[in-house]
Formats: structure tokens, C-alpha cells, sequence
């Protein structure tokens, strides 16, 4: 690449906005020029001479964790749509039970009956397609609308 080296290529594909992910091969390896192609986007850093085992290991790491963001960004677009199928009362008590509130409290909270707020988390759970509490967090978790890390103790 005449005038560019691959670290400045890759960061400018990464400055650009694509999503494609590279690797970086060099025959001058260090550490700061290592982290500098992976903080720019590289799955892999192979210095040179490297085995063609090494190489097929590499691509075969980046193909798996290709398909497994692959997975999850279609899994988070299935879920958004799902929530898109919820009224806005729906979605309060869906962040309700996430949160870990009990449905009586839930129901103080929006001036309603317990019963009526057992409807609403049947809905949730159908719409969302959820058979429970946990399996609801674990998706409200993936659309990004709960943390990773719930401290919801009381389900």
C-alpha cells in the first residue's frame, strides 16, 4: 500500500465507521504497535514469519466471534421489536418487575389493583415471549433496557 501502512489503513477504515474487523501482520512486532492495531479494530495480531497454522487458527477465532456478534445483534433487534408490541403501560411494568418491585408495589406506583398488574406482567411475558421472570430480565438485558447486573432480589 503505497504511502500507508496497514495499522494506518485499518484506522482509517475504523475513522470511516466500518464494521469490518481485520488482522494486523508485521514483521516489527511490539507491544505498542499491537495495541495500537487491536485498539483500532484488529482481531488478531500475527507477527511475521507466522505458520499457516497460526493464521488458520486466527481467521477460524475471528469467524466464531463474528457469528457470535452476528447472533446477538440479531437477537437485540428481535427483542426491540417485541418491545415495540408493548403499550406504554406494559413497558412501565415491565421495568417494574425488572427493577425487582413485588406487584402490589407496582400497582401503588401507577394507582392500580395487584390483579391488574398481573395482566399486564401475563402480557409482558407473552409479548416478550419470556416463560419467566429471569428469562424476561435476561431479554429486557439484551434490548439494553435493564443492567447486566440486577440486584432484583424479590421476584
Amino acid at each position: 500500500m503505497p504511502g500507508l501502512n496497514g495499522l494506518e489503513f485499518q484506522e482509517g477504515l475504523a475513522e470511516g465507521g466500518a464494521r469490518s474487523r481485520s488482522f494486523s501482520f508485521t514483521v516489527g512486532a511490539s507491544l505498542p504497535s499491537c495495541v495500537q492495531a487491536m485498539k483500532a479494530g484488529a482481531v488478531d495480531y500475527l507477527p511475521k514469519p507466522f505458520r499457516d497454522e497460526d493464521l488458520l487458527y486466527a481467521v477460524a477465532r475471528a469467524l466464531e466471534r463474528s457469528s457470535e456478534q452476528w447472533l446477538q445483534r440479531l437477537q437485540r433487534k428481535e427483542m426491540r421489536v417485541r418491545l415495540a408490541t408493548l403499550s406504554p403501560r406494559e413497558f412501565d411494568v415491565l421495568k417494574g418487575v425488572i427493577a425487582g418491585m413485588l406487584n402490589k408495589q407496582i400497582a401503588s406506583q401507577f394507582g392500580t389493583t395487584e390483579g391488574t398488574i398481573k395482566v399486564h406482567r401475563r402480557r409482558v411475558r407473552e409479548k416478550m415471549g419470556a416463560t419467566s421472570v429471569a428469562e424476561l430480565v435476561v431479554l429486557a438485558q439484551r434490548t439494553g433496557i435493564a443492567p447486566t447486573s440486577t440486584h432484583a432480589t424479590k421476584v
